[in-house]
């Protein structure tokens, strides 16, 4: 990574202008900030693989619904976030971002979407996820509407409203539950599996993955939302505790791992790999300690938790299918 890509740039007006409706597209889908879409992808990856373990059946129709009713979420609530930051001013003030990893997507402040325009956007969004979630109303029943109720209330209070999680320290967890334990267990409830425990504890791992990416990116951040009074848990924990907090998450991540192999549910190798990772998160974990004196260290840690929960995801659904297989 060079120096050059560490620098606080934005995106360029004259790449996304014109009226065209390819235009229009480029414009609406880079405002939702695609790279963390994997955030989104695969916990509901994972949770299909766990669900069609336990069931032993797949149902691709209800797959392809649930992935973009999630990922419909997930755009709405970073561009809603979006449209949050700048009601307080976080992202005009922000100089120590690190785009286009923190900072948010800067459509707004360079003036290719207005604040109206992003609000209409994450709100089409949230249509769209309704409208694949009553076409899985319709499939598997009413628990679908509570699964997609809780979604859609964590996306959207995230950084808006009276509550504004994000801004009392409580963005992770939301975080953790909408893209994690929610995702999770609801994909694999769709496929047939039970809720129970065991499932609940694979979803660990997928939640705090995702918990500790957000945690990160709020750490080149901390400046502009200290200043906001978007108080994280970066800017209230101060950079020792919030690197030793990131870790943390990891270790547990590999601890939940570790007893579903324990129990049984898991191939004995199932640890293998997270443990592994635990290298690449003590790695990241000193880049949050050393903040933003090293922007590239600190843009490489964020690379790095981003690599840990995709690696991870992806190897724990393996770990599930070859339970089916073999």
């Amino acid at each position: 990574m060079s120096s050059e890509s560490a620098r606080p740039i934005n995106p360029v007006p004259e790449e996304f202008a014109g009226d065209s409706l390819s235009r229009n597209l480029k414009r609406a889908f880079h405002a939702t900030r695609p790279k963390f879409f994997p955030a989104s992808v695969l916990p509901v990856v994972v949770g299909t693989a766990w669900g069609a373990m336990s069931s032993g059946t797949f149902s691709l129709y209800v797959f392809l619904l649930a992935l973009v009713a999630t990922v419909c979420v997930h755009a709405a609530s970073n561009v809603l976030n979006d449209v949050g930051d700048e009601s307080i001013g976080t992202d005009r003030r922000n100089e120590q971002r690190i785009y286009p990893y923190t900072g948010g997507s800067r459509f707004i402040q360079t003036g290719i979407l207005s604040q109206a325009s992003m609000a209409r956007l994450g709100i089409s969004l949230l249509v769209v996820a309704a409208a694949a979630g009553l076409l899985l109303f319709l499939e598997r029943g009413p628990m679908v509407i509570t699964f997609g109720i809780i979604g859609i209330l964590l996306g959207v209070f995230y950084s808006l409203g009276p509550v504004k999680l994000s801004a009392l320290g409580l963005g992770e967890t939301a975080v953790a539950i909408a893209f994690g334990i929610l995702p999770v267990t609801g994909a694999a409830w769709l496929q047939g599996a039970d809720i129970a425990p065991p499932l609940i504890v694979f979803a660990v791992p997928v939640s705090l993955w995702v918990a500790a990416i957000l945690l990160i990116n709020e750490v080149p951040d901390m400046e502009a939302d200290g200043a906001s009074g978007k108080n994280t848990l970066p800017v209230r924990l101060g950079l020792g505790a919030t690197a030793s907090l990131y870790f943390l998450l990891h270790v547990t991540a590999v601890g939940a791992i570790g007893w579903l192999t324990y129990a049984g549910e898991l191939p004995l190798l199932a640890p293998l790999v997270p443990l592994g990772l635990l290298a690449l998160g003590w790695k990241s974990a000193n880049g949050i300690r050393g903040g933003m004196d090293d922007r590239e260290a600190m843009t490489k840690a964020i690379e790095g938790t981003l690599g840990i929960h995709t690696i991870g995801c992806i190897w724990i659904a393996g770990c599930a299918l070859f339970a089916l297989w073999f």
